[in-house]
């Protein structure tokens, strides 16, 4: 293990599936909202949302890129999903 890594404790936490996000931030820290969105339904439910400081969202960020660069390595491009369905960004 490298050093400073920290190391995953065994988790009962539950796998949710996610077709809709939003990011929003202020000075401090930023704030992650995961959800479904359904056409027909008319709206978006929110489920699960993160709080985290900006020094770990760029972790984050940076941890989700290598992935997908990874992921497209082994498996080759992924489409992009409909922005206006799947993704929003506020302030």
């Amino acid at each position: 293990m490298e050093p400073n890594t920290i190391a995953p404790r065994p988790t009962d936490a539950d796998g949710r599936y996610s077709n809709y996000f939003k990011v929003g931030h202020n000075a401090f820290e930023f704030l992650l909202d995961f959800g479904q969105a359904y056409v027909d339904a008319g709206g978006d439910a929110v489920h699960t949302r993160i709080v985290t400081t900006p020094p770990y969202a760029r972790a984050l960020a940076d941890l989700l890129l290598k992935s997908l660069r990874h992921y497209e390595a082994n498996f080759g491009p992924i489409p992009r999903a409909q922005e206006d369905e799947a993704l929003e960004e506020s302030e």
